[in-house]
């Protein structure tokens, strides 16, 4: 059982270069109305680092929070494209931030944010009082510019959340916070999206759209019922932002309409382990969320992973 815990602050950052669609057709063999349709997505964002981006986006959560960085008692990273093979990329934004605690980073990629957020709550039960949980991804430095199939997809960003434990009710009582997830990987598809040391992305779009779908149904499924909810009483439901009609398709089956989901592709293009808090502090900002929300959160990626976390919200 993880104790209760609020979300104290958060906060998002996305590079200043803007690649629209348009700016694709001018060197792809591809369209703004073939981009839209087959993925939803209208510009991304590229540029920066995992490093800088992921800094900016902690340190806007901090400072909602009024919290010292020195009362932070671990930082956990999310990232599928670290600035470097050696040390991890949370030692750094650990260093600049002057944060107290630990670091590590967690490669679970597009599903990685969910993973950080169910490990930052099992630091919260041994312990922990803070935890900073941040997911950031440079997909462009990985992705060829030259393949439409998957230039026109990827992109950059960052976003965080300060989880800090409280007093009260336990989650499966009425308390905030975890009360549920479901981790799960079927390493016998690795293949179907994958990057070799100094390569570039290459992808099965086809057979992960297959996949996708029904491993978020699946995930968040089990997430609910071990929540001892029912999904009409998901206030909000935060996909991996991957591709619309994958989206779509999971709502459809798992009975979520439109104005209950969470949607930022059109604006940030798939940013693997951002793409869940990327939504999430969007959803906070039109204020789409208020306390004692419940909300889903789904995410799939390489490898294949999946993870979903149902949360009781309160700040």
């Amino acid at each position: 059982m993880t104790p209760p815990a609020v979300f104290t602050g958060w906060g998002s950052a996305l590079p200043s270069t803007i690649v629209t669609n348009r700016d694709l057709e001018q060197r792809l063999d591809t369209s703004d109305a073939w981009i839209v349709e087959r993925t939803g997505i209208r510009e991304r964002h590229v540029g920066g680092t995992v490093a800088d981006l992921a800094t900016e986006a902690a340190r806007n959560a901090l400072e909602q929070a009024g919290t010292r960085p020195e009362d932070v008692d671990m930082l956990i990273l999310a990232t599928t494209t670290p600035d470097e093979t050696v040390p991890h990329t949370s030692s750094i934004v650990h260093h600049r931030l002057g944060l107290g605690g630990g670091a590590m980073d967690v490669n679970g990629a597009c599903a990685g944010f969910v993973y950080a957020l169910v490990a930052a709550y099992g630091s919260l039960a041994v312990g922990a009082r803070r935890v900073l949980v941040v997911g950031a991804d440079c997909l462009s430095r990985i992705t060829d510019w030259d393949d439409r199939s998957t230039a026109v997809i990827f992109a950059d960003g960052a976003a965080a959340v300060l989880i800090e434990a409280t007093g009260g009710a336990d989650p499966l009582h009425g308390g905030p916070g975890l009360l549920s997830h479901d981790l799960g990987i079927d390493g016998s598809a690795h293949d179907l999206l994958y990057c070799p040391h100094g390569g570039t992305l290459a992808m099965d779009g086809r057979e992960i759209f297959r996949r996708a779908v029904r491993a978020t149904v699946e995930s968040a499924t089990m997430a609910l019922s071990r929540a001892k909810v029912a999904v009409e009483e998901i206030a909000l439901f935060v996909p991996h932002q991957a591709n619309l009609r994958i989206i779509e398709a999971s709502c459809a089956r798992l009975g979520i309409p439109p104005q209950r989901t969470a949607v930022v592709l059109d604006r940030t293009g798939n940013t693997s382990a951002a793409s869940i808090p990327l939504a999430l502090c969007d959803a906070l900002g039109t204020e789409r969320i208020a306390d004692g929300d419940l909300l889903l959160l789904s995410g799939f990626g390489a490898g294949m992973s999946w993870a979903s976390a149902v949360v009781r919200w309160a700040s």
